[in-house]
């Protein structure tokens, strides 16, 4: 009794914490609730879905969302296995190296948005190293057009050095003799890492498509934010995502039906790509 009385302590707490929120947010979805009203929220059944899917800012939160998360996520796995691939390789200074590519993900989300926020002004280095090498200033931010496209390349910026630990670590685990049989079978560079080091890392890729999919979507309300040119989603709502819409539908509009029920279809979408990841990226190699 005292060993089960110790395992339903942590039990009761994930109760409160984590499930009871995710019922109540499915429960308030289906309801009308301006959390100013001093109305109780009255039942209103699917109008909030059918309300966010005529929403064009929503579906427009919903495209650079799988935007971030497909551009984003495929350059994070890209650098971040190149980066380590050559960590792995390199002797001398091996660990100061990795440091200085680790520095980044450590550092302050809203520290480096400010810094390259500051860096990409109309007036800023960037800009001043183009101009100087005969070239028109660019209005990164600015656009609609370049905006998402700089955020998400500060995201993986930032994200790298996680991936690099994480393929560091599965690269690290691979027996040398596999390596070495493929050498005797006179396989080149290339045929060693197609037909051993990338199945072999399977596992690993599919841990941190998982993850950087779901940090994308976490950590990108905190970029855009900070980067967006008017700090919610801009210019013209070309930067805004899911989370950042959640937000300003519960926090600023105070209609926490409709934040409830967007909620839950986020909820639903990382679910759905998180099991089609798992079941597309996950693949067996006997050797």
């Amino acid at each position: 009794m005292f060993v089960y009385s110790c395992l339903l302590i942590p039990l009761v707490f994930y109760a409160c914490i984590r499930l009871f929120p995710t019922f109540f947010t499915f429960n308030v979805s289906f309801r009308e609730w301006d959390i100013l009203s001093p109305e109780d929220p009255a039942f209103i059944g699917l109008e909030n879905y059918r309300a966010l899917f005529e929403d064009e800012v929503f579906l427009k939160s919903l495209y650079n969302t799988f935007l971030y998360i497909v551009l984003g996520v495929l350059g994070q796995l890209v650098f971040g296995f190149a980066v380590a691939l050559l960590l792995h390789r390199v002797r001398l200074f091996s660990g100061l190296f990795r440091t200085i590519y680790f520095i980044p993900y450590v550092t302050s989300i809203v520290a480096v948005s400010w810094v390259f926020q500051w860096l990409l002004m109309e007036n800023g280095f960037v800009n001043d190293i183009l101009v100087n090498m005969g070239m028109d200033p660019q209005p990164f931010l600015n656009s609609p057009d370049q905006a998402i496209f700089v955020i998400i390349g500060v995201m993986i910026w930032q994200a790298l050095g996680f991936q690099m630990v994480i393929f560091l670590a599965g690269l690290e685990n691979i027996p040398q003799l596999y390596y070495e049989a493929a050498v005797i079978d006179g396989a080149s560079a290339w045929q060693k890492l197609r037909y051993v080091t990338l199945p072999l890392l399977n596992p690993t890729i599919v841990f941190s498509a998982v993850i950087g999919s779901i940090n994308f979507i976490q950590v990108s309300f905190t970029q855009v934010i900070n980067m967006s040119s008017d700090g919610i989603g801009g210019p013209l709502h070309s930067t805004i995502t899911v989370v950042v819409y959640i937000y300003q539908l519960a926090f600023r509009q105070f209609d926490m039906g409709m934040a409830a029920a967007a909620t839950v279809l986020l909820f639903l979408f990382i679910l759905a790509l998180t099991l089609f990841q798992m079941k597309v990226l996950t693949k067996k190699f006997d050797y």
